[in-house]
């Protein structure tokens, strides 16, 4: 094994191309064995910087609808919250398979800078909304322009060598996980500064007349910050042409990289370049990533929607400030998880088995939720912020196990499309989840004495059957595995 290691750096030496910025980051990952941390820090951020939008709306989403009066009665607040929260999807449904295309095409770089500009933009506009249909377009143009999440993950495996995948996938999931809690986290604690922090903010004051600014400005210039270092953040895409038998010629040699038991077996992968749709293994993947994306988008809208509605209506009477303190403890275990805990999970189990176990772990925690509302201070707080680690530490590790597999499926040059593709359906899928969810949220507050699984408790008992769906798709013959994964 030495010696093939020894051997495999002049040979790869031979093909790279002088100027190509592709082929300096391969020399780079030839000549320095460890993890990367320069360009991993480079990946956190910018998944951070696409991910904290997404949800930090959630927990002031309820008192927003109620301020802008559309909405007649109590009820039906979380019908009009739920077209809030899937016009950013629906807008990134549209276009995620045009930037993965173009980040194939132009590079990883330009269309990720372009992505967090965006951000900056349209984020700022959402929190100065004076009507719904502004929230909504606001809403909407954030997710048609920010289409970096595709190219990160691709960037994410072409910077590192085979071995390290496994992590810098998790750091993909990890930053996109925490994204999606501190984000409402910020949401909670910043949102309605003048009543929260009186003797800061006046009523008069500009934060004040705009109540839901303050959260959104801080995720602006945090995305601002990110945008100016990714000014020094490296290109991965080779800019020049790949022969078919120097493709293969790389993936031989990449594989001296790593240990032979942990090679991934791609054979098959050049013959299904030429269409991504004949590509089972992938989109077998994409699919089962799509129904737990749903699943997880779904139960984002209905926990704080939940949380902050009143008790009388199955609920539990809190404040979007202590729903943002939930989540923030669930961001910092979420952290820790992906960072220490997951990468030995995934070796000992495989991305496969581990998706398997979290989602079954899921729906007894999920059938759980509605009896909270039974329990008082301080067991309530305590029960609410031990299932909220659990279950989104859970989910986690489903996304990141289906990331590893999507992104093992396609080779280097079709990354971007595939993970565009990816992009695609799960932001479909994750746009009708809000609307869906806020639909059913509301009817399920009207039928508090039904017979069936009445309330709330109809609504995770449809969480569960999406999470009971997307476990069974896991199983032969929907998931097409390589063989790697079988013989785990």
């Amino acid at each position: 094994m030495e010696d093939e290691g020894r051997s495999a750096a002049p040979l790869l030496e031979g093909m790279y191309v002088e100027g190509c910025p592709g082929c300096a980051v391969d020399r780079r990952k030839a000549a320095n064995p460890g993890i990367p941390y320069g360009s991993f820090i480079y990946v956190w951020v910018v998944t951070l910087c696409t991910a904290l939008p997404i949800s930090s709306l959630f927990p002031f989403l309820y008192f927003m609808i109620r301020d802008l009066n559309v909405a007649k009665r109590t009820e039906d607040i979380g019908f009009y919250a739920g077209f809030v929260g899937a016009s950013f999807m629906f807008g990134r449904c549209l276009t995620s398979t045009a930037w993965g295309i173009v980040a194939d095409r132009i590079g990883r770089k330009p269309v990720v800078m372009f992505g967090i500009f965006s951000v900056v933009v349209f984020n700022t506009l959402f929190g100065l909304s004076v009507s719904y249909w502004m929230a909504i377009a606001t809403r909407f143009l954030l997710g048609a322009l920010n289409g970096l999440l595709g190219p990160i993950k691709a960037y994410a495996i072409e910077v590192c060598r085979p071995e390290h995948e496994a992590l810098a996938l998790s750091l993909v999931s990890t930053a996109w996980g925490i994204g999606l809690i501190i984000g409402p986290a910020l949401g909670g604690y910043l949102a309605l500064p003048a009543e929260n922090f009186p003797n800061v903010f006046s009523p008069d004051s500009f934060f004040g007349r705009f109540p839901y600014f303050l959260p959104c400005l801080c995720t602006s210039v945090f995305a601002a910050a990110v945008l100016l270092s990714c000014i020094w953040m490296p290109e991965t895409l080779h800019k020049h042409k790949v022969s078919e038998n120097e493709n293969q010629s790389i993936e031989a040699l990449e594989a001296h990289l790593i240990d032979p038991k942990e090679k991934v077996e791609e054979s098959g992968s050049l013959d299904t370049k030429k269409s991504l749709f004949k590509n089972w293994p992938l989109m077998s993947s994409i699919i089962v990533y799509c129904i737990f994306s749903f699943h997880d988008m779904a139960y984002t809208e209905v926990f704080s929607l939940w949380a902050e509605s009143d008790k009388k209506y199955g609920g539990l009477s809190l404040s979007s400030e202590d729903v943002g303190q939930v989540l923030a403890v669930t961001g910092a275990s979420l952290l820790v998880y992906q960072l220490f805990l997951y990468p030995r999970i995934n070796k000992v189990l495989g991305p496969i088995n581990s998706s398997r176990i979290a989602a079954i772990l899921c729906i007894p925690i999920l059938f759980a939720y509605p009896y909270m509302t039974y329990l008082s201070e301080p067991g309530l707080s305590i029960i609410l912020n031990i299932a909220s680690v659990i279950k989104n530490n859970l989910s986690v590790t489903i996304i990141t196990g289906t990331f590893i597999l999507q992104n093992n499926a396609v080779p280097q040059d079709q990354r971007g499309a595939a993970n565009g593709l990816s992009m695609t359906g799960m932001s479909f899928f994750k746009a009708v989840a809000p609307a869906g969810a806020g639909i059913v949220f509301s009817w399920a507050q009207k039928r508090q004495h039904g017979f069936f699984f009445p309330g709330d408790q109809m609504v995770f008992f449809l969480l569960n059957a999406i999470e009971l769906l997307g476990l069974i798709l896991t199983f032969k013959p929907f998931l097409a595995v390589q063989e790697q994964y079988n013989r785990n």
